[in-house]
C-alpha cells in the first residue's frame, strides 16, 4: 500500500488541532504559518488520508455527575471466533464502556467504563455485564484517582513520519457530523466491595450467571 509522508507543516496543524480541534481556519493558518487557503488543503488532505479521524467535544464528566471509573477484566467461556464476535457486538450497545481491549494473558478482554454512582456500576455489571452470552468470569477494580489522562498522540515535528491511506471499508461508518465523547474522570465518593490495587478488599469477581 502507498504511503504519504507528513511534514513539517502537517504535523504542526495535527498538534494545533489535537490541542483545540475548534480552531477556526484562519486562526489554524496563523498558528502554523501558512495562509488560509493552503492550510485548508492541507487539513482536507489529512482527512483524507484518515488521520483526522474526526473532532470531538471533550465534556467534563465531573459536570455532569460522572464520577466512578472502573475497571472491568472479562474471561470467556471460549475463545472461538463467533463468541468474541457475539461479545464485541454486546459490548457496543452498552454506553457506559468508553473502551474494550482484547488482551493477552488470563483474561480475554479489558474494559474501563464510567458510571455516574457504585449502584450504577454494579448494575451494569450484574444486570448487563454477566448475562451475555459466554461470559464465565468478571473482575472489576476501581480506579480511585486518574493521575494522567492525554488525547494527544506524541507525534514530533522533528521526526519523519509515513502514513497509510485510511481503506474505503474503514471509513463506510464514519458519522458525518461531529460526534461528542466524554474523557475520563476517576473520582469516587465511597467504596465498594470491588478489588482494587490499594484499599478496597475483595475480589471484586463475579459470577456470570445469576440465580
Amino acid at each position: 500500500m502507498t504511503t504519504t509522508a507528513l511534514d513539517r507543516i502537517d504535523i504542526k496543524i495535527l498538534n494545533e488541532l489535537q490541542q483545540n480541534a475548534s480552531l477556526t481556519n484562519v486562526e489554524l493558518a496563523s498558528r502554523v504559518n501558512l495562509s488560509p487557503s493552503p492550510c485548508l488543503a492541507r487539513v482536507r488532505t489529512l482527512e483524507k488520508l484518515g488521520v483526522i479521524d474526526r473532532r470531538i467535544a471533550v465534556l467534563d464528566p465531573a459536570v455532569l455527575g460522572i464520577g466512578v471509573t472502573a475497571f472491568i477484566q472479562v474471561k470467556l467461556e471460549r475463545q472461538a471466533q463467533p463468541s468474541l464476535e457475539s461479545f464485541t457486538r454486546s459490548i457496543d450497545r452498552l454506553g457506559e464502556v468508553m473502551e474494550c481491549y482484547l488482551m493477552t494473558g488470563d483474561n480475554d478482554y479489558l474494559l474501563r467504563v464510567m458510571v455516574s454512582d457504585i449502584e450504577a456500576l454494579e448494575d451494569l455489571i450484574v444486570n448487563r455485564l454477566s448475562r451475555i452470552t459466554g461470559v464465565s468470569s468478571i473482575r472489576s477494580n476501581l480506579a480511585l484517582k486518574r493521575i494522567s489522562h492525554k488525547t494527544v498522540l506524541p507525534i514530533d515535528t522533528n521526526r519523519p513520519v509515513q502514513v497509510k491511506p485510511c481503506s474505503s471499508s474503514r471509513r463506510l461508518d464514519r458519522p458525518a457530523k461531529p460526534q461528542y465523547d466524554a474523557s475520563p474522570q476517576a473520582r469516587i465518593d465511597g467504596g465498594m466491595n470491588l478489588e482494587t490495587s490499594r484499599i478496597l478488599p475483595g475480589d471484586g469477581q463475579y459470577p456470570s450467571s445469576l440465580p
